[in-house]
């Protein structure tokens, strides 16, 4: 069996390739021949900075987190897999069975593994273990690239159970990038009908009106205010429900103003700790504001989704590149170039 190449952080700035010894599955554990995985902005931001958050780096560790793999070993204890087996990852598994777990919200347990997240190495290497219950069989029609993309759409399936979108929501998401562009696959798949998405870049705004947005707003210099009478000027009405993926103040303002009396702002960006928002707006028009972390019992629906072909992921992937050339695909998604960025792992298939 070959080397196990690596994509590891060292430092803020220091990412290196190297080889590591192939891992030995555990009792409950399956050994992966990883095939792709996604380039999110969260590794990106670790490469550049070291942490996020509370999150810092202390050790060496592997990045990736989007991903989709072959077994090539089970654990003992393992029944439901088997060497072959094509197989999508959720990154977070439970370490305790604590009250979030037995509440069927894992993903708000404090001691959560999570793939490249200090302390926890990721899986952008050519071999990796993983609980085997948090990977899950892909069937025939959907492709390793779909399996890794899974992960992104669990964060546009979660923001939109959050939101309660149904048959006839009116919707506003800011933000075409990966993550708003998934919550618009996902909210038009959940029946919403109408949707307007805003950005300040016009070639993601394309992207999203290729992926079924209704009205594409490239944001200028405007205030939070005037930003959401243009939402409202395009539905001819205020939304329902608004996604807001940027994490940025005003972005945050223009969400809690934009959304009709009654209506739900689902939190999913992140940014700075401390943010000034129109609370008072909210609080005498009764709209809701919901936070979002990560995903949690998505990766069954997610596929059913992608199998059934009622959500198509395959347009995001704009950029690929071999294991080896890791280094230049950071760089890329760095520059902000395309959509997603995917490495593909496996030197003899390269293929989608």
């Amino acid at each position: 069996m070959e080397g196990n190449l690596s994509v590891v952080l060292h430092a803020a700035g220091d990412l290196r390739l190297e080889n590591r010894p192939i891992p030995e599955p555990g009792p409950n554990d399956v050994l992966l021949r990883m095939h792709s995985v996604g380039i999110c902005g969260s590794d990106v931001h670790y490469w550049q900075h070291g942490r996020i958050g509370d999150y810092v780096l202390k050790k060496p560790m592997v990045l990736g987190h989007e991903a989709a793999g072959q077994v090539v070993k089970v654990g003992s204890e393992v029944r439901h897999l088997k060497p072959g087996d094509r197989v999508a990852i959720e990154p977070g598994v439970p370490r305790d069975m604590d009250e979030f777990f037995k509440n069927g919200r894992y993903n708000l347990s404090p001691t959560i593994f999570f793939c490249a997240t200090p302390p926890d190495d990721g899986n952008l290497c050519r071999f990796y273990t993983h609980n085997a219950n948090f990977c899950y069989k892909l069937p025939d029609n959907v492709t390793f690239e779909e399996g890794a993309l899974i992960e992104p759409l669990s964060v546009g399936i979660h923001a939109c159970r959050r939101a309660g979108v149904t048959l006839g929501s009116t919707m506003f998401i800011c933000g075409a990038g990966p993550i708003g562009l998934v919550c618009l696959l996902v909210a038009k798949a959940m029946g919403a009908s109408q949707v307007v998405m805003s950005d300040l870049s016009a070639d993601r705004l394309q992207k999203a009106k290729e992926l079924g947005a209704d009205y594409a707003m490239q944001v200028q210099k405007e205030s939070a205010a005037v930003l959401a009478q243009r939402v409202k000027g395009l539905l001819g009405r205020q939304p329902d429900i608004t996604i807001e993926c940027t994490g940025a103040e005003s972005c945050i303002q223009t969400a809690i103003y934009a959304t009709r009396s009654g209506g739900v702002v689902v939190l999913v960006g992140l940014g700075k700790e401390m943010v000034n928002i129109p609370l008072l707006d909210a609080a005498v028009r009764e709209v809701d504001l919901r936070g979002v972390f990560r995903y949690c019992n998505t990766w069954p629906m997610a596929i059913s989704m992608l199998a059934s072909q009622k959500v198509n992921v395959k347009p995001l992937v704009t950029h690929r590149f071999p294991l080896e050339q890791a280094l230049d695909a950071f760089e890329t998604t760095r520059r902000g170039l395309g959509v997603k960025v995917m490495v593909k792992c496996d030197r003899n298939d390269q293929s989608p």
